[in-house]
């Protein structure tokens, strides 16, 4: 059996464990809580990237999208030595570096963390709404902005997918209305949860 695991609500899935014959669910806890814990702490992973992962075995699998390629590398070895940890197969998609999508991103990022009422919810309170020298250099995509960001912008060639959570459905709502009045964007996606939503879906197996 494969076991699904995000990086927002780990504990969900060990109702799933509780009632597999075979699956040893403090083991498996253990290693879902380490890899989460290495991954959420690599410097490359930040507000423009998604990542998720599920456990067979001794086998984990690893999915989601990256913006920078060192992310992808930088996972899979961080999830080689966790404990129990045998093989990794890396399916994470690197998103297309390229500079519309890197303004797009930008847009969407001052869109969202901007407004009046989600920047609540920006770990910089604004600071990073205004493009550092070196993201001015080189781009958002290689300078985000720092911090736990609870929703993800993904963006591949123009097309804008929001991921995450928020307290409530007017919040993702707004998160929404903001994306999809972002210059350059194609068409957006809102895979944005509410947390009274999450704490009662039913995990995945």
């Amino acid at each position: 059996m494969r076991i699904q695991f995000g990086f927002l609500a780990l504990a969900m899935s060990a109702v799933v464990m509780a009632q597999t014959p075979g699956v040893d669910e403090q083991a498996v806890i253990r290693m879902a809580r380490a890899i989460q814990r290495e991954i959420l702490t690599l410097p490359e992973y930040g507000v423009f990237d998604h990542l998720r992962f599920s456990i067979k075995g001794d086998t984990v699998i690893l999915r989601g999208q990256a913006s920078r390629p060192i992310l992808k590398s930088g996972a899979e070895n961080v999830t080689k030595r966790v404990e129990g940890v045998a093989k990794v197969d890396n399916q994470i998609e690197v998103l297309p570096l390229s500079p519309a999508d890197d303004q797009v991103r930008l847009r969407t990022y001052v869109a969202i963390y901007g407004h009046p009422t989600l920047v609540r919810f920006n770990p910089n309170r604004g600071v990073p709404l205004f493009m550092s020298r070196m993201s001015a250099m080189t781009g958002i995509t290689n300078d985000p902005p720092l911090g736990n960001h609870p929703v993800h912008i993904l963006v591949k060639n123009g097309n804008v997918t929001l991921e995450g959570v928020l307290p409530t459905a007017a919040d993702r709502t707004i998160a929404e209305l903001q994306a999809n009045g972002v210059f350059g964007s194609f068409s957006v996606i809102n895979n944005i949860e509410v947390e009274e939503a999450v704490k009662f879906k039913k995990p995945k197996k």
